[in-house]
């Protein structure tokens, strides 16, 4: 479980989430890594940079949905940087298997400790400039023709432990096909800070996806 300390971090760092006035899907979950040395990340390939004279600890958000409008299972990240006085020295955060640089010239999107992005319309990677999911193929038909196109994936830390086959990829993409639709363009602010019950430890959320995916499978 998270301890009293990485609660605070997690809770006063927690990026401020502006999704599209037509997404279907928010996140349920936010696994909670706070690192203090250099070292890798649980849940992302990628390591770490700590040890640095403006950087006291990363907080690592593992964003975990239900579902991306393509495929059932969704984990995204956003790593917050905590300076030595308490401030934000630097955030990253994920984008379709890479990450990105996240926090803008002269911190024009830091409010306070909390650092503002947007999330792609049903596919939920993470950019500090929304303009920039415009520029992606299939940013549009993604959410409409292709929704449910990538049925049941997972990441490498839940093989053998989940499978999938094609009548469940075919029950995901028969039930995606429902929720398809039209990027309005516009951005809200998703209002979730009083929601503590969102935030565990990734121990906790990975212990916990498994069982998540199955009960849709079986809503399904």
């Amino acid at each position: 479980m998270l301890n009293a300390e990485d609660r605070l971090f997690a809770v006063k760092y927690a990026p401020r989430l502006f999704f599209d006035l037509n997404e279907p899907f928010f996140p349920v979950r936010f696994g909670i890594t706070v690192l203090r040395e250099d070292g890798g990340s649980p849940s992302f390939r990628r390591r770490l940079s700590v040890n640095r004279p403006d950087v006291e600890a990363v907080v690592e958000y593992a964003i975990y949905y239900d579902y991306d409008i393509q495929h059932l299972y969704d984990l995204e990240h956003v790593w917050v940087y905590i300076g030595r006085n308490g401030e934000v020295a630097d955030a990253e955060a994920s984008f379709h298997g890479k990450y990105l640089k996240s926090l803008l010239h002269g911190s024009a999107n830091l409010e306070g400790t909390r650092v503002s992005l947007y999330v792609q319309p049903g596919k939920h990677a993470l950019s500090p400039l929304a303009e920039v999911f415009e520029l992606l193929p299939g940013f549009a038909s993604c959410t409409e023709e292709g929704a449910g196109a990538d049925g049941l994936i997972y990441g490498d830390f839940l093989r053998g432990i989940l499978t999938t086959d094609e009548d469940t990829d075919r029950r995901v993409r028969s039930y995606l096909q429902t929720c398809r639709f039209t990027p309005s363009l516009s951005y809200t602010l998703w209002e979730y800070g009083d929601r503590e019950e969102l935030f565990v430890s990734w121990e906790e959320l990975l212990a916990e996806i498994p069982g998540r995916i199955r009960r849709e499978l079986a809503r399904l």
